[in-house]
């Protein structure tokens, strides 16, 4: 079964039964790993379970094609449900996943843990097809959907936060659930008992490194046309970790702003009008930084450099090139175009 956006939260929550192969995908391996567990565990309590539980990569699978039946239909030593996780799946599971989907275990959920699988991946296909089976993908969140998690994980601890640190931190952590998980985790200790609302000062001071680099700076460093900048920047951001995918969703969200406001103006609004439209705003600090680019560019220009990064990012996942190179060459030519 293939499920819609608004389908994923709620399934993931409490799992369809009628799946017995649960396929969860997608580039944010933190969210991923997330789901995977919480779906787990609404079948066994103990993942660590040695009687109920096993954990094996997709290679082993393939190797021994008989052994997925094999496991998934033997009785559990210790009775209850069984679960079987498969880490590292790509297509060559496909063609076993289908033959066991057949005849699934009543009492044994299956779990495949894997990458970023395209629309026509076979074992995606076969997962969204089937009745008895599903795919859970898991895209990086985008600012607003970000910003709604930051808010509800801080106030199940009693905390509030200021919009202008809502914003700079739904921008500068995105990219993986585990890492998001881990920035909250240090702000809830930084702030501690303290009623006031988390401000922008308390975000960063608390939250990444502090004043390093953050992806801010290699977008409005790009999109402020200063090539060297961004280039320094972005090589920054990828010793530390901070995947491809982030780099070029920050980027069109930014210039998606920035082509928003143009139109918007355009049409009669003034700057400011506009720019109070944007969902998430603009943070205080960064509005004049954005004005400035409002006047360098130009809307044939922004469709250019929104084009070029779709086309980046399809380049990414498609070619055998590696996506650092791909990056660098086009933030140099959209830091040098107006």
């Amino acid at each position: 079964m293939k499920l819609a956006y608004r389908d994923i939260e709620p399934f993931v929550a409490n799992p369809n039964p009628a799946a017995r192969v649960i396929l969860i995908y997608g580039p944010d391996h933190g969210l991923m790993r997330e789901r995977a567990q919480i779906i787990a565990k609404s079948t066994v309590e103990d993942l660590n379970d040695p009687f109920n539980v096993i954990t094996d990569s997709a290679d082993e699978f393939v190797r021994d094609s008989e052994r997925l039946g094999h496991e998934a239909h033997a009785q559990s030593m210790m009775g209850g449900n069984k679960l079987i996780r498969i880490e590292s799946a790509t297509d060559k599971l496909t063609t076993l996943i289908k033959d066991y989907l057949k005849d699934p275990s009543d009492t044994t959920l299956i779990i495949i843990e894997a990458g970023e699988l395209g629309p026509r991946s076979s074992l995606r296909k076969a997962c969204e097809a089937a009745k008895n089976a599903a795919a859970v993908p898991c895209y990086v969140e985008d600012e607003r959907d970000l910003s709604r998690f930051i808010r509800n994980t801080l106030q199940a601890d009693n905390l509030n936060i200021d919009q202008d640190a809502l914003s700079w931190l739904a921008a500068n952590i995105a990219g993986d659930r585990q890492k998001v998980r881990s920035e909250l985790e240090k702000l809830i200790v930084y702030k501690g008992k303290d009623p006031a609302p988390i401000s922008f000062d308390d975000v960063r001071a608390a939250c990444g490194t502090g004043g390093d680099v953050a992806l801010e700076d290699l977008i409005y460093a790009a999109a402020g046309n200063n090539a060297a900048a961004a280039l320094r920047h972005y090589q920054k951001l990828t010793e530390e970790g901070v995947s491809f995918i982030v780099i070029v969703r920050g980027l069109q969200t930014h210039f998606q702003k920035l082509h928003r406001t143009l139109q918007a103006q355009s049409s009669g609004q003034t700057i400011e009008s506009a720019m109070k439209s944007l969902s998430p705003p603009i943070f205080f600090k960064q509005q004049p930084a954005f004005k400035a680019q409002l006047q360098r560019w130009s809307i044939p220009g922004l469709k250019k450099a929104m084009l070029k990064l779709q086309e980046l990012e399809a380049m990414c996942k498609q070619t055998a090139m590696p996506a650092e190179t791909l990056c660098q060459q086009a933030i140099l030519s959209i830091s040098k175009s107006r």
